[in-house]
């Protein structure tokens, strides 16, 4: 069973992304995404 799950930068904070995530083990995604802020590619963590 997938959640859907909110990104944001790891730069500036900024909610920019929602995609749906399968974690089993509880481990939070990362992934490198356009952050229209910071006008460059950073990493966007997963949030709660």
């Amino acid at each position: 069973m997938s959640k859907k799950v909110v990104l944001a930068c790891s730069v500036c904070s900024s909610r920019n992304y929602s995609t749906n995530h399968k974690a089993p083990s509880g481990d939070r995604l990362e992934l490198r995404k356009f952050c229209k802020t910071c006008n460059d590619h950073t990493i966007h963590k997963e949030t709660k």
